[in-house]
């Protein structure tokens, strides 16, 4: 679920020094932007309560925990059935994300495998849930532009 939250260029200067030392206390980043402790300590609270922080998980590369192989399934799925089966999706280990999307496939499924017989297991895991009518899958082959909000991230801060 998207943020509602909107930040400011102060919130934005406050990710950006995160971003590039994840560990930092609020003191240091206070030091490092020139603000207060209260301050910064105010506002991630903030960011976090209102979900603008996520979860550190994205930063832990798969196959560090033995999954090398990386996938994208498009599930097309019966209309009525689509939160079972996103409840369904949660519930495979390998299902890193799940987006539903407009247009012929309704959902984009992001998981990961320890190999291409792995891979064969979750998309007949995901043929058998219960609602889905037909998946395609597509193979990572090199990732071109990793995840990243820094360029965002600078833009804001310069508001």
């Amino acid at each position: 679920m998207p943020s509602t939250q909107r930040l400011d260029a102060t919130d934005a200067r406050i990710l950006l020094a995160l971003g590039r030392t994840p560990r930092a206390t609020a003191v240091a980043l206070a030091d490092e932007l020139g603000l207060s402790r209260n301050t910064v300590q105010s506002r991630l609270a903030r960011l976090e309560q209102g979900d603008a922080l996520r979860s550190a998980e994205h930063r832990i590369d798969p196959a560090a925990l033995g999954y090398p192989l990386t996938a994208f399934v498009t599930v097309q799925a019966r209309q009525r059935l689509l939160d079972e089966v996103g409840r369904a999706l949660a519930a495979v280990p390998e299902v890193l994300q799940v987006r539903g999307l407009t247009g012929a496939q309704d959902l984009l499924v992001h998981v990961v495998a320890t190999d291409a017989d792995d891979l064969y297991r979750i998309a007949g895991e995901i043929l058998e849930i219960p609602g889905v009518e037909r998946t395609n899958n597509a193979l990572v082959m090199r990732e071109m532009v990793p995840y990243r909000l820094t360029p965002l991230l600078e833009r804001a801060a310069q508001r």
